[in-house]
């Protein structure tokens, strides 16, 4: 077999050849980059290198990066780094680990690019950050050769004070009134710790509301989780916006305790795993009591509360389920997919399932905007596993849901070459996981407990197609009888699902005063 004819196999292999396409023979594009000998040591990593293809008119600028929203706009490779030493090169391949293309079929033009040395392995979550190497970017023509990237400039790390002054004027004005009435949140677990072998805590900031240092009253608490993206800093945010909300009177005055839920595979989601350990055992037997024992909280069912929004969304969910005697009730937000029979329109029972394409052979629809499909969950995939094996959301799905594999990683629910379901791990992620499958199963024990508790809001056309979760969640309920509460917000999307008239923060106002309806059902009631 020739080299030309063995790259066109390889192609084909993976998925690289667009339909269409025809430079069968066309060389592969290699991608040199280096390290200055006076910029960093012998360090390992994930080597990304993007690809922008010019437009008439584009306007400058000193970054090419790439967007699950608009998948296919920019060209990726990268590759595994054991030890970049600098002053070394190392050559990044473009016609294998490469997404959407092997850049070798990429339509003729001029190119921006760039090159990123992700240490932390952590671009599918945050995308470059502190501590990670970037080089300039730099013009060539495509299909063609590159010139070296230099990985000149070392990212800084960001305080929060710089995360702050990096958001727009009116989103700082609601939240720097209420960074006086925050507090950090650092518990040490000992289950954590001796599952992961090292020192391991959970964390957020704790919301006060007005008059906690001067008064001896209990408060009802709400525990509120982040979405996917979401970190320690962005909870510091809600937590400063929320206490300035309560200081004006728009939320009824309770302890508010804001979770970071991110860890180096994605987001735990405060489960009980096989892969990330039992969060949700350290949450409920560690966290609680030691902030139930600082703070002056309601330490009833009826005084704890639990929200969230999308992956914060499902876990909070999770969480009155598998703890139903613990908390009041949960008010999730667009949350993950609760019935896995609707994965992201994905049935992941049905026989023969493929995560990419159903049984008509079309992709399956994950991002939509506008009524308007912009990613695939073939797209998404690919994409995300170009840019490494850790942190990307459908990764971390497999952290939380998936049993240990014999290699010391998750099972992958699917293949991410073909997209074939494995069915031996859904039965497993139905077992554990399956919000609607768990509460069927288990509603003669969980009924006394959870009848009430739920109340869930979606948008009707929400981003990634959740409303159709939650529907099957509520069929599910309805069938049982059970008590619950469900919200389909017409024409709202993931993004806009607080928001009413100009009011951005309209839901959490009503979603806080029922709540407080619970806990203080007479002064409520006045």
């Amino acid at each position: 077999m020739s080299r030309s004819t063995l790259r066109l196999a390889l192609a084909l292999a993976t998925g690289l050849v667009a339909v269409g396409a025809t430079p069968l023979l066309a060389e592969p594009i290699a991608v040199p980059v280096i390290t200055p000998k006076d910029l960093g040591d012998d360090d390992s990593g994930r080597l990304i290198v993007f690809a922008q293809k010019v437009e008439p008119g584009t306007k400058p600028q000193d970054a090419v990066d790439t967007s699950p929203f608009e998948p296919t706009g920019t060209a990726i490779a990268a590759i595994e780094v054991s030890s970049l030493k600098p002053g070394r090169t190392a050559i990044v391949g473009t016609d294998v680990d490469a997404f959407p293309a092997a850049w070798s079929t990429l339509a003729p033009g001029t190119y921006r690019i760039q090159a990123v040395f992700d240490r932390n392995h952590d671009y599918n979550y945050g995308g470059r950050g502190a501590g990670d190497l970037v080089s300039p970017v730099v013009e060539a023509r495509l299909p063609g050769p590159v010139p070296t990237l230099s990985l000149d400039r070392e990212i800084a790390g960001q305080d929060f004070a710089a995360w702050l002054a990096a958001l727009s004027p009116e989103a700082r004005a609601g939240i720097e009134p209420g960074l006086t009435s925050v507090e950090p949140l650092s518990v040490h677990s000992t289950a954590l710790s001796r599952f992961w072998g090292r020192n391991t805590a959970i964390e957020g900031w704790v919301a006060l509301p007005p008059g906690y240092a001067s008064g001896g009253d209990t408060y009802p608490t709400v525990y509120s989780d982040g979405g996917f993206g979401s970190t320690n800093d962005s909870a510091r945010a809600s937590a400063a916006r929320t206490a300035a909300m309560m200081a004006k009177g728009e939320l009824p005055s309770m302890i508010w305790v804001f979770l970071d839920h991110h860890i180096a595979t994605g987001t735990h989601e405060f489960a009980d795993s096989a892969n990330n350990g039992p969060w949700g055992t350290a949450l409920t037997t560690e966290a609680i009591p030691a902030l139930e024992a600082k703070y002056r909280m309601d330490a009833r069912p009826s005084g704890r509360f639990l929200t969230g929004h999308s992956s914060g969304g499902w876990s909070t969910l999770w969480l009155q389920i598998a703890y139903p005697k613990l908390f009041g009730g949960s008010w999730p937000t667009a949350p993950d997919p609760s019935d896995f029979h609707d994965f992201t329109n994905i049935d992941l029972y049905a026989p023969a399932a493929n995560a990419y394409a159903g049984s008509d052979g079309k992709d399956r629809p994950l991002v939509r905007d506008d009524g308007k499909v912009v990613a695939t969950f073939r797209q998404f995939a690919r994409l995300e596993a170009v840019l490494g094996p850790y942190g990307g959301q459908l990764a971390s799905f497999d952290w939380v849901f998936s049993p240990k594999c014999p290699n010391g990683r998750p099972c992958p629910m699917f293949d991410r070459a073909t997209g074939k379901i494995d069915p031996t791990v859904v039965t497993y992620w139905r077992d554990h996981y399956d919000i609607a499958h768990i509460i069927a199963r288990d509603w003669a024990r969980l009924k006394p407990d959870l009848d009430g508790k739920i109340h869930l809001t979606v948008g009707t056309a929400d981003t990634f197609y959740l409303n159709q979760s939650a529907e099957r969640l509520k069929a599910v309920l309805d069938g049982l009888g059970a008590k619950a509460s469900f919200r389909f917000v017409p024409g709202r999307t993931h993004f806009d699902l607080y928001k009413e008239g100009d009011d951005r923060w309209a839901l959490t106002k009503t979603m806080a005063k029922e709540m407080y309806a619970v806990a203080r059902p007479a002064t409520a009631a006045q």
